[in-house]
């Protein structure tokens, strides 16, 4: 009877472990879905402004490049400056029935559908646009701050195991890709008339302002306030979609009953976590690459290459190579290793790139189109499916530190952003001095060829240094595999303790 007594209690605490370790922490279809829609949104705006916003500021608003430089990159400096400041409050706050990251996401959303669609918007006066449109993409940086922040720490409390938040992050960068997509797509085909020849006089002069312009120019911004009425909309849709599908989970790792470290002394041992040092300072040379091609990528084909009536639809070509390869991506790094994924995946995109400076025709930019999309597929999945396993080895390595997953998080984007926001606004001066004529239908010679650096050489230079970088990180699949069991038996032990009490 002892002996039996004994079976039972062993075999009842196996039960009990193999449903905590296991059961409770399997996603459902449903849940990863609805999580990877959530994240949908901010890339349809960040799309739409990645390709399009230089050249509106330019050819529309027409403010002129130096201006225009200055709004990318004090607004994009301006939005990594917010992303540390909100991560800090993150920390700080306290769980609510809806969760602890939710109501950051929920709340935010309304103020940023205002704020995204009034920068699309050209103001009847010409002498304060420069102002205008600063004041505009500061706050949009700032309210997109407070929803992307949390949505991406949001990985963390979905399961506290590897695979499953793996999965999820592979459903969310297919949705995502899928958002960069739409947002290209409703931008481009929408605002594609603006900026075709049929609307440029024969000689080459700048179009007149809104207040004595042409009929053209008013449909010029009539088109961008649609396509920027639309992407609101969509906005507001995957929000409520992720809201009512999405449930945020605590940390499981930590007792409720321990006291929190202060939040410098958890900076200060985030950033001096080795892994994740190497991890952020390699994409985000690989992010500035891409943030140049992006955001060139419409004045390369207008004013370099002569292909303004087929951009757009090379832009979705290269999308659409995206959305189907985050897959094949998927399968990649679950089969050989997510290091070696981000090599093979990024390296891809060089050598097409640089095939277009020199062989600038119509059926070579497709064929760049679907090799490029392989890379940026790569570029956006790998980072923040590598993010994770990052966190979990500075949780082994500090096992008292809880809540710090948004610092992980919000420096990474910050790091970035400010990085692209540097690139983005060299970038538009360089086009100042090359001679850059604002609202003009042809540019100069000078300009044309400092587009083709712009696709290029700078991009293959960053992208050759970020790889160079990632050689450094730490983390092997033999290194995540270790942490992950070590995480169990944690979890467990936490657990046993929590229940116990």
């Amino acid at each position: 009877l002892t002996l039996l007594q004994n079976l039972y209690s062993l075999s009842t605490k196996i039960a009990s472990t193999f449903r905590f370790t296991v059961l409770d922490q399997r996603l459902s279809f449903c849940s990863k879905l609805c999580f990877a829609i959530g994240g949908a949104p901010n890339q349809v705006a960040g799309s739409a402004t990645a390709f399009f916003l230089q050249i509106y500021l330019l050819d529309v608003a027409q403010i002129n490049p130096f201006q225009a430089s200055m709004v990318l990159f004090i607004g994009k400096a301006w939005g990594a400056m917010t992303d540390p400041v909100v991560g800090f409050f993150i920390t700080k706050s306290k769980w609510t029935r809806i969760g602890r990251l939710m109501p950051w996401m929920v709340g935010c959303t309304p103020f940023v559908v205002v704020s995204y669609f009034y920068l699309w918007f050209v103001p009847p006066f010409t002498n304060g646009r420069f102002i205008w449109y600063l004041g505009f993409y500061c706050l949009y940086q700032t309210l997109i701050t407070c929803f992307h922040v949390p949505y991406s720490a949001l990985t963390m409390f979905l399961s506290a195991d590897q695979k499953e938040r793996d999965s999820a992050t592979a459903y969310r960068m297919t949705l995502e890709v899928l958002g960069t997509l739409v947002g290209a797509a409703i931008q481009g085909q929408i605002v594609a008339s603006a900026h075709t020849l049929k609307h440029c006089p024969h000689h080459n002069m700048s179009t007149g302002h809104l207040g004595n312009g042409s009929g053209a120019e008013i449909v010029k911004r009539i088109v961008y306030m649609i396509a920027a009425g639309v992407i609101g909309g969509v906005f507001l849709i995957c929000t409520v979609v992720m809201f009512l599908g999405v449930k945020e989970r605590d940390d499981p790792y930590i007792s409720k009953t321990e006291k929190q470290i202060p939040f410098h002394k958890g900076f200060i041992l985030v950033m001096r976590h080795s892994p994740y040092l190497s991890l952020t300072a390699a994409f985000l040379f690989i992010s500035v690459a891409i943030q140049l091609v992006q955001s060139n990528f419409v004045l390369f084909c207008t004013y370099a290459v002569d292909l303004r009536d087929h951009f757009q639809n090379i832009v979705l070509t290269i999308l659409v190579s995206a959305v189907v390869s985050i897959p094949l991506w998927q399968w990649f790094l679950e089969r050989f290793g997510k290091k070696t994924a981000a090599f093979c995946g990024i390296t891809w995109i060089m050598p097409f790139t640089v095939m277009l400076v020199f062989i600038p025709n119509l059926v070579v930019a497709y064929v760049v189109a679907v090799s490029s999309g392989l890379s940026v597929a790569a570029s956006l999945l790998l980072p923040w499916s590598m993010l994770p396993d990052v966190v979990d080895d500075f949780r082994l390595a500090n096992p008292h530190c809880k809540g710090f997953e948004a610092i992980f998080y919000s420096f990474y984007v910050f790091f970035t952003k400010f990085a692209a926001g540097i690139s983005l606004g060299v970038s538009t001066l360089c086009l100042e001095f090359a001679g850059y004529d604002t609202g003009a239908c042809r540019q100069p010679a000078q300009v044309a060829y400092t587009l083709k650096l712009l696709i290029g050489a700078a991009p293959v230079a960053f992208i050759v240094t970020g790889l160079l970088i990632l050689l450094l990180y730490p983390i092997s699949e033999d290194v995540r595999l270790r942490n992950k069991l070590c995480l169990e038996e944690l979890r467990y032990v936490t657990h046993k303790s929590v229940v116990r009490s």
